[in-house]
């Protein structure tokens, strides 16, 4: 609303500036602002929930998913593209596959369904993430989550490919049921927790999904890991106090370069992430510095 307010004081400074003299009446008011019009969406749901570019970007990635996997099976992998146990990425090395069944494995929020619910409440109330008000989502958002654009379609050219899909998200082993009916309301199919449904409280490593993913790779070959946040891949990406530099050098050195869109798949996700945390110079290095003259 404040945003409002700045144009509309501008306009009644301006019928105000002229000869007093010359003044008879009161400035014609503007307009008044509609509430649609003093509460638009943040630009970040706006795009990456409501535009065609984002449903073309996350359709394309899907696409890329599919047809990655009809691929990739037709060769029998001997790794998985799930990191072993100290692997590093800079010295990567993967779970085994032998002969596990195929397994894709996927993040839940902002990469199979959309949740548009809890995100209008804290964009229209104008609040911080609430985990309480989370709480109740996960326990009684079916049917108000969607999947996301060509979600359904990949995930029925995987099963039919003989792939198990799984979810592992930080979504509370607590609220398992209702995080179960929910992918389930959303056209995405059957998951079972323990199954194919892994989450936070699963193991004693709290938001970290290295544990998860271990315990996924010891029953799959897992040729498919797919998120929105690099933590959906490896939590080397998450070290407490990593700097911004370091965490871009490591997800875009050569031991992930050699991952992504070859068995890691990246999600985007405009409304939440670890680059919130981001400053200026994190941003804008000093020497691209400029002012105009």
């Amino acid at each position: 609303m404040k945003a409002q307010l700045i144009p509309i004081a501008a306009l009644l400074l301006a019928g105000c500036a002229g000869n007093p003299a010359t003044v008879t009446t009161a400035p014609t008011p503007p307009p008044a602002v509609t509430p649609a019009e003093a509460a638009k969406p943040p630009v970040a749901l706006q795009y990456l929930y409501g535009s065609a570019e984002a449903a073309i970007a996350v359709r394309a990635t899907n696409a890329r998913i599919a047809d990655y996997a009809a691929a990739r099976i037709k060769q029998r992998p001997t790794d998985s593209v799930i990191l072993a146990a100290g692997a590093t990425m800079d010295a990567p090395r993967f779970e085994p596959c032998g002969n596990k069944p195929f397994a894709a494995v996927f993040d839940a929020d902002e990469t199979l369904i959309w949740n548009l619910g809890p995100m209008r409440y804290f964009a229209e109330k104008g609040t911080a993430f609430d985990p309480k008000i989370w709480d109740q989502w996960e326990k009684t958002g079916a049917g108000k989550a969607v999947a996301m654009p060509g979600t359904v379609e990949m995930l029925a050219r995987l099963r039919a490919a003989g792939i198990t899909v799984v979810a592992n998200t930080n979504r509370s082993a607590a609220n398992a049921k209702g995080s179960e009916d929910t992918l389930r309301a959303a056209g995405l199919g059957d998951f079972k927790h323990g199954e194919t449904l892994f989450l936070m409280g699963d193991d004693a490593s709290g938001s970290s999904k290295d544990a998860r993913r271990a315990t996924i790779a010891s029953r799959y070959c897992v040729i498919i890991l797919a998120g929105d946040q690099l933590g959906d891949f490896s939590q080397q990406f998450n070290v407490k106090d990593l700097p911004a530099a370091q965490r871009t050098a490591l997800a875009t050195g050569l031991g992930a370069t050699a991952l992504w869109d070859k068995g890691w798949f990246l999600f985007p996700n405009s409304v939440y992430g670890p680059w919130e945390k981001l400053g200026w110079d994190d941003i804008f290095p000093s020497d691209t510095n400029w002012e105009p003259k």
